[in-house]
């Protein structure tokens, strides 16, 4: 998910594209709670490992 809200994020700027550039943002953010939450151990929807 991290990796996909990157790639949005570099196709929207060199784009021009707005919306790109806000959904990869929001994709790499939640990407990121999900793995800070992952590795401190907590469940993320009821599983131990999001894959």
């Amino acid at each position: 998910m991290i990796i996909l809200g990157v790639i949005l994020i570099i196709i929207g700027a060199l784009a021009d594209i707005g919306i790109l550039y806000t959904i990869g943002g929001i994709l790499a953010v939640v990407g990121l709670i999900f793995w800070i939450l992952g590795a401190t151990g907590n469940a993320i929807g009821g599983r131990n490992h999001w894959f």
